[in-house]
């Protein structure tokens, strides 16, 4: 829920914005803030080559252009032997740099003279290591530098001399090949494709716009790309600054025009896909573990009435028989719109704390909103103990004063420690009425219902960034840039990071008050931020294009190391149809965070309103609840690799070029491929499938097998999209249940997809879904990996290997069927015998088989198993023709 009540407002901002007349044409300003370039003065490194230090002064005798830095320390450092940093910073004066304690890294070293080298430079001095990919290459005049793979020789980035380091305007430029370069990343915005397109703006600068708008800077700030290159190879650019910027992507070149700060550059080697993420998260933090009944479906409306209202919408739920894990409430419960506090007509204490408790009793959870706007109002509880507490942002010597849902507001400064020890405070006072199981933070931007007036030049910077598509000054709608956090930090330099102090302060809170793992979503955003949120796309529109867009977004917040995504399903604004509710279910049943949620005036679209609609949440949904333990393995690989549950293709199948633009497909981990229905009226889906086998999840068919990739137009599905299962993939199921709770208690199946070859591989975790650590050295957790082969006298083995085994029920948790698909032989065998743990089974016995063919491959159905899964096993299915 954002300001979509002031939409139109909004819009006659912009069209104020867009007719205002600036002094300077931006040739003209930009022959402004053009720099006379520098030189490399001297340069040392370290007698193991990892680290480089240079003195780089300005070109021709010192003399630059108006306001430009006379002197800079260039610092490049290979951290790791796959991560690179170069870091370039004013020589002289202290600038701003986001803050150790916001992302973790090694500070930059002192380099003497007896630790290297230093002279006056040659023409070019390099700094390489035999353990690394990445070279880095200092050009000394006019200075500029290169980053270069050893091992191909292919330029990875390339900066152009003109270099420009003034106060509050910094500005590189990198060429790029063209022709050979696929850039994916840099957001927040709502794109109509994944794959960047050539000569589009970016602009990071979090804002309070909707994300119905497309190509404008929204929410969150992520300066990070990844380059993918053929034949499959991919790096990682981040330039790690939370001031205010615009990134310029030409084809041929990416420039950045930042207005403060440093230029903090980091690369990452690759050379896969997944392997530049797992480089990223590294340095930004791993994602933080969901508990495990976040993956289940959550319905939220802002606009519901009352308590009575509430009850209602699940009861609707269970009466359909569609899955509901989560109730959230909107603003709407709040009294005057005041965080902490209830409505006391329509959502009193006495009404909602037993419908609360009533969700707890049937394993349901119960998520509200807070927003970071505390109330002035002097009556009011929280804001005298924040007034008390001295944590609120300042301005001109007092606190600032904005306007949001309850009125005048101020904002608590979470770059004061203390006032993360106030917001844990005030999270633990209200559950102790009102035990929710999670947050969801909005308006975090921050969003400001009032243009606060201009009080120094930090307000009005020379370079005004293309905030909102027209270059708008950076305080409207938000917090002044000449507002003052604790120890003296501007605004200016910090807006960008309060999204993610607000996240973590509240992760933090929830982790203390409940002990269990924290479940929190967002909708601002900053790099690292995946270490305590989730995050949705924000305010989207009832619209095909919307449909579309979210894939997208999805896809960009996993590179981004935020893997919990999900846009808001049936569309947040305008109003939906029974086609569009019913296709968009489809697809966000396979969104890592799966909710329904609409704004206030609108029409309801709870999915059981319109029977279609509800067929189809049962079929997505139902299928999505099965999918469940694969699902939660993915989320462990998230939290320990990085890796994105909602892939591209190319992560998957990088040496395939075609799947580099594929943006209406993706899959789960490495082996689901989902491919739904887009378009209004559409009969067909036109689906992309890479290299192998590929089958159909819903009738174990062989749905394609294609030896480098191949395009097929599928008749639509009406009641869910394609789901298929990649050869090669072993995938752990359990039944569909009502709720996760419940169907975590059911016996769990193996999808066994055999590739060409008859081999197959997987892996299941198991632990008990909300312990704070996730897999660590001292959890309780059960890792087990699964392998099968086809030996040549058509014998099939599936065997289990117990990694880890310390979570208990894993020794009750049985395996009670195994589905084979894609047996080289179409004919049932004479024979068919299968072995557990060495011990046939009879034909008498409880297990039994079936066999019968699916599109011109064998599949067979071994049932009635008793597999423990924390114990190791092997299984052989012996087939006689």
């Amino acid at each position: 829920m954002a300001t979509w009540s002031l939409l139109l407002c909004f819009s006659l901002c912009l069209c104020s914005f867009a007719s205002t007349s600036f002094s300077q044409s931006p040739e003209e300003e930009q022959q402004r803030l053009a720099g006379g370039g520098y030189r490399v003065a001297a340069v040392k490194v370290d007698r193991r080559g990892r680290r480089l230090r240079a003195d780089v002064v300005a070109a021709g005798g010192g003399s630059l252009s108006a306001g430009d830095v006379q002197r800079l320390d260039v610092y490049a450092s290979l951290e790791t032997d796959t991560r690179l940093r170069v870091r370039i910073t004013d020589a002289d004066h202290q600038r701003w740099e986001v803050p150790q304690d916001i992302i973790p890294r090694p500070a930059p070293e002192e380099l003497y003279l007896d630790d290297g080298v230093s002279s006056p430079p040659p023409r070019t001095r390099v700094l390489s290591s035999a353990g690394s990919d990445l070279v880095f290459t200092i050009h000394a005049s006019p200075f500029r530098f290169t980053v270069s793979r050893r091992s191909t020789g292919d330029v990875l980035f390339d900066t152009s001399p003109n270099l420009v380091f003034k106060d509050r305007y910094l500005e590189v430029t990198s060429a790029l090949p063209a022709g050979r370069a696929s850039l994916y990343g840099l957001g927040e915005q709502t794109k109509r494709t994944f794959r960047l397109r050539h000569n589009d703006t970016f602009t990071l600068w979090n804002a309070d716009i909707a994300a119905a708008n497309f190509d404008l800077n929204l929410y969150g700030s992520h300066p990070f790309y990844m380059d993918v290159r053929p034949p499959g190879t991919a790096h990682g650019v981040l330039l790690l600054s939370s001031n205010g910027m615009d990134v310029l992507y030409g084809g041929s070149y990416v420039t950045y025009k930042v207005i403060g700060g440093v230029l903090d550059f980091y690369f990452f080697a690759g050379a896969s896909p997944l392997a530049v993420v797992d480089q990223y998260t590294h340095l930004v933090g791993r994602p933080a573990p969901m508990p495990y009944w976040s993956f289940g479906f959550h319905q939220c409306r802002y606009g519901y009435v009352n308590v009575s209202d509430l009850k209602g919408v699940v009861a609707g739920y269970a009466m359909a028989k569609i899955p509901l894990e989560v109730m959230w409430t909107d603003i709407d419960y709040m009294d005057k719109f005041q965080d902490f506090t209830l409505n006391p007509v329509n959502f009193s204490f006495a009404e909602l704390r037993p419908f609360v408790d009533r969700l707890h009793h049937n394993g349901q959870k119960y998520v509200v909103i807070i927003d970071p706007g505390i109330s002035t109002d002097p009556t009011y509880g929280t804001f005298i103990r924040g007034m008390q507490q001295d944590i609120f942002l300042k301005r001109n010597g007092t606190n600032f004063l904005a306007s949001v849902w309850p009125g005048d507001v101020y904002f608590p400064d979470f770059l004061n420690p203390r006032a993360a020890e106030f917001w844990a405070h005030e999270i633990s006072r209200f559950r102790r009425a009102i035990p929710v199981d999670g947050f969801w933070i909005d308006m975090n931007e921050l969003s400001n219902f009032l243009n606060p007036e201009p009080l120094n030049s930090l307000d009005d910077p020379p370079y005004r960034i293309n905030s909102s598509g027209v270059h708008r000054p950076i305080n409207n709608k938000t917090t002044p840039a000449s507002a003052l956090h604790y120890g003296g930090v501007t605004e200016y330099d910090a807006h960008n990071l309060f999204g993610l102090l607000e996240s973590r302060a509240t992760n933090r809170a929830l982790l203390r008050d409940t002990g269990r793992r924290p479940f929190v979503l967002s909708r601002s955003t900053f790099v690292g931020s995946g270490r305590y949120t989730a995050h949705w796309t924000g305010d989207n529109d009832a619209t095909w294009d919307d449909l579309q867009a979210s894939i997208n977004t999805m896809l960009s917040f996993g590179l981004f190391g935020v893997p919990m995504v999900g846009a808001d399903i049936c569309g947040f604004g305008k109003n939906t149809t029974e086609e569009l509710c019913g296709r968009w279910i489809q697809l966000g049943a396979f969104y890592p965070f799966a909710r329904d949620h609409s704004a206030i005036g609108t029409i309801r679209r709870e999915l059981f309103l319109w029977p279609s609609v509800a067929a189809s949440a049962r079929k997505s949904l139902g299928l999505r609840y099965r999918l469940l333990p694969y699902i939660y393995t993915l989320m462990y690989e998230a939290h320990t690799t990085g890796a994105p549950i909602a892939r591209p293709l190319f992560f998957s199948y990088p040496e395939d070029v075609t799947a580099y633009g594929v943006d209406t497909q993706f899959l789960l981990g490495r082996g689901v491929l989902v491919s739904p229905v887009l378009e209004q009226g559409a009969t067909t889906v036109d689906a992309y499938f890479p290299s192998g086998r590929w089958f159909s999840i819903y009738d174990h068919s062989l749905a394609v097998e294609t030896r480098s990739g191949k395009r097929v137009t599928l008749p639509a599905l009406p009641d869910a999209p394609y789901v298929h299962v990649a050869g090669g993939s072993i995938l752990p199921l359990q039944q569909s249940a009502m709720t996760t709770a419940r169907a975590r208690r059911t016996p769990f199946h193996l999808l066994v997809a055999l590739a060409e070859d008859g081999t197959a591989a997987g892996e299941l975790f198991l632990d008990d879904g909300e312990s704070p650590e996730m897999g660590a050295t001292k959890s309780e957790f059960s890792l087990v990996k699964f392998s099968c082969a086809t030996w040549s006298d058509g014998m099939i083995r599936l065997s289990s290997q117990v990694v880890h085994n310390s979570y208990a029920p894993s020794r009750k948790l049985v395996i009670s069927k195994v589905v084979l698909m894609g047996l080289r032989s179409p004919e049932p065998p004479k024979k068919l015998t299968v072995y557990a743990n060495g011990a046939e089974v009879e034909e008498n016995s409880v297990a039994g088989s079936r066999y019968h063919s699916r599109g011109g491959l064998g599949v067979t159905h071994v049932d009635g198993l008793s597999l423990v899964v924390g114990e190791e096993f092997e299984l052989k299915v012996v087939m006689s023709h």
